[in-house]
């Protein structure tokens, strides 16, 4: 009887095998040895299709750069509107995969998905109106703050024993403890919260530029 023949090794299975094992274990987990191993394949093998660890940890994160809808910046909608959704799917992706943001969070370098999102982005903030260099900067202070939401959960960071909170120490946190058992409401709300706040920011300079331009 024929021996069941290995699944072919790809890049795409590579970033597959190396992006389960950073959102199981972290960037530290990731080795060439180690994932040759997930892989059941050689070290050397991996060489064929990435040449250094840090060339697959590059490829691992614009596979999750690719995962972000830019639709919204295709059909139609208001810059607004499309900021909105654009944040709202851009966290999700790296909610599912946080332990790469450190990666994201240094810029998309050469990656393509990463530079067709920032490309996206920055095209409809342009033709929306926005001056390029206050285009550029939505887009700076909107991978600032939804990064920053994505690398850790602010209830999650809340111990769940009452006992941690003792009043004569913490007056406020009473209910702190309450917070890690609601934790995705918690982050979910904080998110839209300073979301709006953003985008009732951007509105103002918006309309004020309006104003400017036909004063």
């Amino acid at each position: 009887m024929a021996r069941p023949r290995k699944p072919l090794l790809s890049r795409d299975r590579i970033v597959d095998a190396a992006r389960a094992l950073v959102d199981a274990e972290g960037l530290a987990a990731l080795s060439t040895r180690r994932l040759a191993a997930e892989l059941g394949v050689s070290g050397p093998s991996l060489y064929n299709h990435f040449r250094t660890k840090d060339q697959i940890l590059e490829a691992v994160a614009d596979s999750v750069s690719a995962q972000v809808d830019l639709s919204m910046f295709e059909d139609g909608r208001a810059w607004r509107a499309a900021l909105h959704d654009w944040a709202v799917s851009y966290r999700a992706a790296l909610t599912l995969h946080p332990n790469i943001v450190p990666v994201l969070a240094r810029g998309p370098g050469r990656r393509p998905a990463g530079l067709r999102l920032a490309d996206a982005m920055f095209g409809a903030m342009v033709d929306a109106g926005w001056p390029p260099a206050q285009a550029t900067s939505i887009g700076a202070l909107m991978r600032y703050f939804i990064m920053g939401s994505a690398l850790g959960s602010f209830a999650g960071g809340f111990v769940d024993d009452e006992a941690a909170y003792d009043p004569a120490d913490y007056p406020h946190l009473g209910q702190a403890h309450l917070l890690a058992e609601h934790q995705e409401l918690v982050d979910e709300r904080a998110f839209e919260a300073g979301l709006r706040a953003l985008l009732d920011g951007l509105q103002l300079q918006y309309d004020h530029l309006a104003v400017t331009r036909t004063g």
